[in-house]
């Protein structure tokens, strides 16, 4: 090397002593072709390994750079270096060698081709690019750190809405116990509604620490509609059937509860897990064919059907307790008992159908579906307190689920409870109806499910009717179901499940305090 050359290296993996060695004994060993030029990078392969390293040479007051240059891992005592008179064809002025080694740790040979010196053009910059480049930068930097807090708000957004709702049905239930003595007339279990709800929480929320990484290693994600808002393309990563692990829990804990004997808690349990059935089905379907269209509508509707057409002949035949002495009777409030005969089936079937497809329809944000779902169970629980307690040990105990769910499925969900989920929570809302008849409790508790599914009803009947009558469909709404439109009109998803677990709660306390005086 020259004395009036200086050289910068930049190594871009770490090297050995006795790699550098070899690399400085193959670089002086080139003759006078190399000697006299500056290598910019150069790289080799030892035992598979390549190595790379960077040289900037500067020479007389002038920066040049040189392409890259392979060696191969050779012993220094048995290097042979053979030119390669065609290879430096292509390019004016530039010579090839190619070294042999026959060392024992040799990887075969390789190839050096030194190139010609080149001049860097100069590059100037205006002093106005360089403050517009720096304003620019600074710019994006501070919408990443504004983004950044409004994602860091809407989270704890999330986490106090969650600490909210569990709180209200801690106490809720709470009073519920402390007075279920004057409501049943009965001696009652201390925390006859408190437990079953402490048990599956913890339950619940425990097996989603074991199940949800399960789900992120078997890739079972979540197949999200290329229809919906833009903003949820960000969840397609994001596990679902999550209703394989708290669904289960709930049933058992009230079937533990209650005692395995009890009529009702076995009908409600085996409805819902038919239910739970039919969405898991249409999960795997969905993720088999990678799109969100697992069983087809009509063939959901059909099972769905069937499932409340054999939950009504089991009614029928059933010797289930009641405290009017006989079945298919209708408690309203301030009209007494209606007698429905074969008119108590049909309704049921409905009720199987709506409340299964209603409560699939709202999971569409986080915490939505089951933060309602978990209300709706608690105002069943205190209407059907009066007529079968086992039933209400049976709500209690899938709220307290639908609880431990939440802890994992709040703003942003780490999964989603899926077809599996909603589908059973729908059914088991409709078995408690169907077992004592509160089926105007039920519609009024999951009232958030009735304006979901009834928004999509409205929206399709609409397009149609305006179809026919202008010739081009127009849309009620901006998107259906409702949440949709509400998240296009700009709200954020924690503001439209705050607004939902409100309306939830009051219209929970409204079935409780209805269902009460009904019977």
């Amino acid at each position: 090397m020259t004395s009036s050359s200086s050289y910068s290296f930049t190594l871009l993996r770490h090297l050995s002593p006795l790699q550098l060695s070899r690399s400085r004994h193959c670089s002086s060993s080139l003759g006078t072709p190399v000697r006299r030029r500056s290598l910019s990078a150069f790289s080799f392969r030892s035992s598979g390994i390549r190595y790379d390293l960077q040289l900037i040479g500067r020479r007389n007051g002038r920066r040049f750079c040189y392409s890259s240059v392979d060696f191969g891992s050779f012993d220094s005592e048995s290097a042979d270096i053979t030119p390669l008179d065609n290879w430096g064809a292509g390019r004016e002025g530039s010579t090839g060698y190619m070294i042999y080694s026959s060392g024992e740790d040799s990887d075969g040979e390789f190839v050096v081709t030194p190139v010609a010196d080149i001049d860097l053009p100069a590059i100037t910059v205006s002093a106005d690019d360089a403050r517009a480049v720096t304003a620019h930068r600074l710019a994006m930097l501070g919408r990443q750190r504004k983004k950044h807090r409004q994602v860091c708000h809407l989270i704890r957004h999330g986490v106090l809405l969650n600490m909210g709702l569990i709180l209200f049905l801690v106490v809720l239930l709470l009073y519920v116990d402390s007075c279920a003595w004057r409501i049943v007339r009965l001696p009652l279990a201390p925390f006859h509604l408190t437990c079953p709800f402490f048990v599956s929480a913890i339950l619940a929320s425990c097996a989603g620490y074991v199940c949800v990484p399960l789900l992120y290693v078997l890739k079972i994600r979540q197949i999200i509609r290329k229809e919906g808002p833009a903003r949820h393309s960000l969840k397609k990563r994001t596990p679902t059937m999550g209703g394989l692990f708290f669904i289960p829990i709930g049933v058992i804990v009230a079937k533990f509860i209650a005692g395995f004997s009890s009529v009702e808690v076995s009908g409600a349990a085996a409805a819902t897990l038919a239910f739970a059935a039919i969405g898991l089905l249409d999960d795997i379907l969905s993720l088999v064919k990678k799109h969100n269209t697992g069983l087809s509508a009509w063939t959901k509707i059909i099972l769905e059907v069937a499932v409340g057409t054999w939950f009504s002949y089991w009614l029928h035949t059933a010797s289930l307790s009641s405290p009017y002495g006989m079945k298919l009777l209708v408690p309203l409030p301030g009209l007494g008992l209606m007698f429905l005969g074969k008119c108590y089936l049909l309704l049921a079937s409905f009720c199987f159908v709506s409340m299964g497809n209603g409560v699939n329809l709202t999971d569409g944000l986080d915490g939505l579906a089951g933060g309602s779902a978990a209300l709706a169970f608690v105002g069943m629980s205190i209407a059907v307190l009066p007529i079968c307690s086992d039933l209400a040990i049976f709500g209690a105990s899938m709220a307290g689920a639908c609880v431990g769910f939440l802890l994992h499925n709040r703003y942003k969900a780490s999964v989603f409870m899926g077809d599996s989920g909603s589908l059973a929570l729908g059914g088991g809302l409709a078995a408690m109806a169907c077992c004592t008849g509160m089926f105007f409790p039920l519609f009024i508790s999951s009232g958030i499910f009735v304006i979901e599914a009834s928004s999509v009803i409205l929206q399709v009947l609409y397009f149609k009717t305006t179809n026919r009558l202008h010739g081009a469909g127009r849309r009620l709404f901006r998107m259906a179901p409702f949440h949709h439109h509400l998240e296009l009109c700009g709200l954020k998803e924690p503001v439209i499940v705050a607004v939902a677990y409100a309306v939830s709660s009051i219209l929970a306390l409204c079935a409780g305090y209805l269902g009460l005086i009904s019977a």
